[in-house]
């Protein structure tokens, strides 16, 4: 069994593969003051309600973007499950990174390139995945393979709260589809232009996309993230959504990784 862990802004989440299948997915929030003892208890006792035996994990792969939990998380797996985590990064992603300084791609990022190529990249046709996280971002990979670069904009909470705490007569409201676009309350007023102006960001950069990259009127569209099926739903844009799109590109480096080992 392999245990995929994404640590990101908002959640850490952990993918239990038996194979190739996702038999469980748990979701802790992101503290980053969290110890390793801490995590371990939690973690344990998600194993323990489902009836699952730690020894059975053959491996452990990680993104991480909390620079502050990384540690944390690596020492809660070397000492609770005694396995050695690998931890992705530009050099060991397994597909050629065309930014300036590979360094800055967020591991996140790359594992959804991977994903994204090694289930739809087969038609040979340029891909950006949209990842509506904390950020949101688009992350471009030519019809060859390379991860060339992307976007990245407020993720859609973001824009809400800042919303909120930067205009004194403003609610915190709940971002989803009002009945309409023209709201009729401050509320889905709120909710029409968070919703509707994401639908609208993500039509405008993929069409820009669409026009400055090579091949770029063939340009397949992923989605994932929290509200990918929602944004989905309202444009012909949006190809495929994958909400395990993270989760799946770990299992696909930690076999890269492996079968590099294997083949040296």
């Amino acid at each position: 069994m392999l245990l995929a862990i994404d640590v990101g802004n908002t959640n850490v989440v952990f993918g239990l593969f038996a194979g190739v299948s996702l038999e469980r997915r748990w979701r802790l929030a992101t503290l980053p003051d969290r110890t390793a003892d801490e995590l371990w208890v939690l973690v344990s006792r998600l194993f323990a309600e489902h009836e699952l035996d730690p020894a059975r994990i053959d491996g452990v792969v990680m993104s991480s973007v909390v620079p502050a939990l990384t540690g944390a998380v690596s020492d809660m797996v070397e000492r609770g499950l005694g396995r050695n985590v690998l931890r992705v990064d530009a050099g060991n992603a397994g597909l050629p990174v065309g930014y300036d300084n590979p360094t800055e791609v967020g591991a996140d990022r790359l594992v959804n390139a991977v994903a994204a190529v090694r289930m739809y990249g087969g038609a040979a046709r340029p891909i950006v995945v949209v990842d509506f996280g904390t950020a949101t971002t688009f992350d471009v990979i030519s019809a060859a393979g390379e991860y060339l670069g992307g976007v990245i904009c407020p993720g859609v909470e973001i824009s809400a709260d800042a919303l909120y705490r930067r205009a004194a007569q403003l609610p915190r409201v709940e971002v989803c589809k009002p009945a309409a676009v023209v709201g009729r309350t401050t509320v889905t007023s709120m909710q029409s232009g968070l919703f509707f102006g994401y639908v609208a960001m993500v039509e405008g950069i993929v069409r820009r996309l669409q026009e400055e990259i090579e091949g770029g009127d063939g340009l397949l569209c992923v989605g994932t993230g929290g509200l990918a099926a929602d944004i989905a739903a309202e444009t012909s844009l949006i190809d495929h959504v994958q909400p395990d799109l993270t989760l799946t590109g770990l299992r696909f480096v930690w076999e890269h990784s492996r079968a590099g080992r294997a083949g040296g």
